[in-house]
């Protein structure tokens, strides 16, 4: 079996976002990045499975500019067995990078694709299902478990009344939540190995895939502030707030 997972290069969660004095984004020189922690997720549970012998390959696959291929080392160092990099301009859209993954996946013809459900610097949570669409696949979405046997993957769902079982006939797509699993620290040796694994490089033409972006970014700026709390003396007082200056009720 042949495991498939995405990988997206995005800004650390521990650094605060701050936007160009411009206005046409947010600031990414000289800020640490890191993978997308739903990625990591993804990541782990391909490599649970081949420990498990249950797969027999995992390829980690990252979008973007060629610093992403720090990303994919760091799947690599994590236990993926090889990297595949699709050079593009950085700010890809979800149906440009799930059109990217499905050519991908007709040249690879993977078991399994396992991504995270959003990442976190745009929180879209579109991709893995536009990709299961695109590929006629059918599709575990916020994966909290994980199992494969005869030939189908049963999926948890985390949904808003609960918990959702679902059996998927693979091949099929998966997206993790948080509770699928906690991802590894690379190991010191296991980074040292991860260097001399292989990653292939291409472009969006030698697959023949269109990324032009759909959509226009009119402007970047900061939310509004929150304003200071007040203190009220009485519940009649909290409701006559509430109604005519929040107008909430």
């Amino acid at each position: 079996m042949k495991v498939l997972v995405a990988v997206k290069r995005v800004i650390d969660f521990n650094v605060k976002i701050r936007v160009k004095s411009d206005g046409t984004g947010v600031e990414t020189g000289n800020v640490k990045m890191s993978m997308n922690p739903f990625d990591e997720i993804a990541v782990e549970e391909g490599v649970r499975l081949r420990e498990a012998g249950t797969a027999d390959e995992l390829i980690a696959v990252s979008m973007g500019e060629a610093a992403c291929q720090e990303t994919i080392r760091t799947a690599l160092a994590m236990g993926a067995d090889r990297g595949i990099l699709v050079e593009t301009d950085p700010g890809l859209e979800p149906l440009a990078a799930a059109k990217l993954l499905a050519a991908i996946a007709d040249k690879e013809s993977p078991d399994l694709i396992i991504v995270g459900k959003q990442a976190i610097d745009n929180d879209c949570n579109q991709t893995g299902q536009m990709l299961a669409t695109l590929l006629g696949w059918p599709q575990g979405t916020f994966a909290s478990n994980l199992t494969l046997k005869d030939g189908k993957a049963e999926v948890t769902r985390e949904v808003d009344g609960g918990l959702e079982n679902v059996a998927l006939t693979l091949p099929a797509v998966v997206t993790t939540d948080l509770r699928l699993n906690e991802p590894r620290y690379a190991s010191l040796p296991n980074i040292m190995k991860a260097k001399k694994k292989p990653i292939d490089t291409m472009t969006p033409d030698d697959l023949g895939v269109d990324v032009t972006p759909r959509l226009t970014t009119l402007k970047v700026e900061d939310p509004t502030g929150r304003q200071a709390g007040v203190i009220v003396e009485t519940a009649a007082e909290l409701v006559e707030k509430l109604k005519n200056e929040a107008k909430v009720i």
